[in-house]
C-alpha cells in the first residue's frame, strides 16, 4: 500500500488534479453568479460540450486555438442568453429547460461533428493552447512546478476564485446578484432591476462553462468526441453545492473531484488487476457522496430556483 502511495503522490499526480481541475472549476466558479442570482443552471453540461465543440471545430478549421477561444466565448455569451431567455423572461421551469439543453446539446454537437469532420478513421486532432511560462509563478516553490507550463485556461480557472470573491465581497454588482437571490422582491424595492441581474449572471455562467468545455479541446486532448464531458458538467453544479455557492469552498471541491479523477487514471497504470470501469467510476461515486451528505443542511440562496413576477 505505501509503494502504491508513493507511486502515485508525485509532481506528475499532482499537474494532473491541476489539469482535470481545470474544466470542473470554470464551469462551477460561473455557475456561482447564476446559482448566487437565483437562476438554477443544471445546463452545464450542454454548455460545456457545445464549447468543447466549438473551440475545436474552430481551431482545426482556422488552425488558430485563440481565434477559437474568442468564439467559444462569444458562444457561451449567446448560451447564456439562450438559458436565461427562457428561464428569466419566458419564467419556464429551470430544471426542464436545463434538462433540454443538456439533451440538445449532446444530439445537435454529434450531428454537426459528423457533418463537419465526417466519419473518419484516425481522430483528426485541432492545435492546442500553448503552453505559457510565467516567471513569478514559477519561482514560487512547489507551485512553480506544478504550474509551470500551463495553457492560459489554467491561469483563469485558478484566478477566478479569488476575483469571484473581490466581486461578491467588496463590489455593487456582487451584492445586487446575492441580493437578486436572497430577496427579489426586496431587491427590486430597492431599485435593482431584478430580470437584468440575473440575465448577467447567467450570461457569466454560459461563458464559463464553455470555456470548461474548451480546456477538454484546445486546452488538453486537442481532439473531440460525442459526449466527451462524460458528465462533468454535474460534477461542477454538485462542486457548486458542496462548496455552499462560495468561491473558496467551489474551489475546494472542484480540487476534490480533481484528485479523485488523476487518482483514478494514476490507478489504471500501476498494473493493478481489476477492471477499468471500477477506477473511472470513482469520481462519480465521489459525487453521488457528496450530494448525499450536502443534502443534509442547506446553504442555497432563498429565491434559488424561483422565477421572479414584479407585482403590480
Amino acid at each position: 500500500m505505501i509503494d502504491i502511495l508513493l507511486a502515485i503522490l508525485n509532481i506528475s499526480f499532482l499537474q494532473a488534479i491541476v489539469n482535470m481541475s481545470t474544466p470542473l472549476l470554470l464551469a462551477a466558479i460561473g455557475d456561482i453568479y447564476s446559482e448566487r442570482a437565483g437562476v438554477l443552471n443544471i445546463g452545464l453540461e450542454g454548455m460545456m460540450l457545445i464549447g468543447a465543440f466549438s473551440s475545436f471545430v474552430i481551431s482545426y478549421h482556422f488552425n488558430n486555438p485563440y481565434m477559437a477561444l474568442i468564439v467559444t466565448i462569444i458562444i457561451g455569451f449567446g448560451l447564456g442568453i439562450f438559458h436565461a431567455f427562457f428561464t428569466v423572461t419566458l419564467k419556464a421551469d429551470q430544471v426542464i429547460t436545463a434538462l433540454g439543453e443538456n439533451i440538445l446539446a449532446l444530439g445537435l454537437t454529434s450531428t454537426l461533428y459528423r457533418i463537419i469532420i465526417g466519419v473518419t478513421e484516425i481522430q483528426p486532432e485541432c492545435p492546442g493552447l500553448p503552453v505559457l511560462y510565467i516567471p513569478v509563478i514559477n519561482r514560487i516553490p512547489v507551485v512553480g512546478d506544478i504550474m509551470s507550463g500551463s495553457n492560459i485556461l489554467v491561469y483563469i480557472a485558478f484566478l477566478m476564485p479569488i476575483i469571484t470573491y473581490i466581486i461578491f465581497e467588496y463590489t455593487s454588482f456582487g451584492l445586487s446578484i446575492k441580493a437578486v437571490g436572497e430577496n427579489p422582491k426586496a431587491a427590486d424595492s430597492l431599485g435593482i432591476n431584478v430580470n437584468v441581474i440575473r440575465y448577467i449572471a447567467v450570461i457569466i455562467s454560459g461563458i464559463f462553462a464553455a470555456l470548461g468545455g474548451a480546456s477538454l479541446t484546445i486546452g488538453g486532448l486537442k481532439y473531440f468526441f460525442d459526449n466527451m464531458t462524460a458528465g462533468r458538467g454535474f460534477i461542477a453544479f454538485a462542486a457548486v453545492i458542496f462548496g455552499r455557492y462560495t468561491p473558496l469552498g467551489v474551489f475546494v471541491g472542484t480540487l476534490l473531484f480533481g484528485v479523485s479523477d488523476a487518482f483514478q487514471l494514476r490507478l489504471q497504470t500501476l498494473g493493478i488487476q481489476l477492471p477499468y470501469h471500477i477506477f473511472t467510476s470513482i469520481p462519480y461515486i465521489v459525487t453521488l457522496l457528496v450530494m448525499i451528505f450536502s443534502r443534509q443542511t442547506s446553504f442555497s440562496p432563498k429565491a434559488l430556483g424561483k422565477a421572479y413576477v414584479r407585482s403590480s
